[in-house]
C-alpha cells in the first residue's frame, strides 16, 4: 500500500461519498434500517449518524480499510446506536447464519473484488424476515453511456480504489439469491457515466 492508497485515496473517498447527492441518497435509505444491522463498507462512517435509535438495536460496521475505519471509529463515538467494527472484507463476514435483521450497503458493491461472493455472504447472515437495503451507482441503461463506462472502467478503477462504473447492480443482487422488493433508478449526478444510481430493498429468496 503506497502513499496514494493510504493518504490520498481515503481523503478523496471520504469527500466524494459524504456530500451532495451521496448524502441525500443516504438520508433516503438509512432510516429504513431496523433491528440488528450489518453495514457493509462503512467507510468513514457517513451513515452512522442516520440510524434511527428507536428502530436499530446494534450496527455491525464492516470495513477492511484501516484508514477509513479509523475515521469511522471517531464518528461512532457520537452515534445514537451501539457500533461494533469488523475489519474484514465483504467476502468474509464473521457472523452466524440468519443473525441480522438488516444488511445495508451504500456505494460499496462497486469496489468489492468478488461481489457475488460478498452478496451471497450477506444473504447467508440475513434472517428470512430481514431486508437488504442498497444504494449504489452502476451500469447505465443508455447504450452511449454504457460504452463510455466500459471504456473508462479499467482506468477509473486504478485511481478510485478498485471502483467499477459498469456493474449491473439489480442483476447482481438477484443472482446472489435475493428478490427485489423496491427499486428506484436514475441519473442523479454528473458525469453521467458515474451518476446512474440504483436504490431500494430486497429480501432473501426462500
Amino acid at each position: 500500500m503506497g502513499f496514494y492508497d493510504t493518504k490520498i485515496l481515503p481523503y478523496l473517498t471520504d469527500k466524494a461519498c459524504g456530500g451532495g447527492f451521496a448524502k441525500a441518497q443516504r438520508q433516503k435509505v438509512v432510516p429504513h434500517a431496523w433491528g440488528e444491522v450489518l453495514e457493509i463498507g462503512v467507510g468513514s462512517g457517513h451513515n452512522l449518524p442516520l440510524y434511527d435509535a428507536h428502530k436499530v438495536s446494534k450496527v455491525w460496521a464492516l470495513e477492511p480499510s484501516r484508514e477509513m475505519r479509523a475515521k469511522a471509529v471517531k464518528v461512532a463515538t457520537q452515534a445514537a446506536v451501539p457500533v461494533s467494527f469488523i475489519s474484514l472484507p465483504g467476502e468474509e463476514i464473521p457472523l452466524d447464519d440468519k443473525s441480522v435483521d438488516t444488511v445495508l450497503v451504500t456505494y460499496t458493491l462497486c469496489t468489492i473484488p468478488d461481489v457475488t461472493t460478498a452478496l451471497q455472504q450477506m444473504r447467508r447472515v440475513l434472517k428470512s424476515s430481514g431486508q437488504l437495503i442498497f444504494c449504489e451507482h452502476g451500469q447505465a441503461p443508455d447504450p452511449s453511456v454504457r460504452r463510455w463506462q466500459d471504456r473508462l472502467d479499467p482506468i477509473w478503477g486504478q485511481f478510485a480504489g478498485g471502483c467499477h462504473l459498469n456493474r449491473p447492480i439489480d442483476a447482481l443482487i438477484k443472482q446472489a439469491g435475493f428478490h427485489i422488493k423496491t427499486l428506484d433508478t436514475g441519473y442523479i449526478a454528473r458525469p453521467k457515466f458515474a451518476g446512474f444510481n440504483y436504490w431500494g430493498t430486497a429480501k432473501p429468496d426462500s
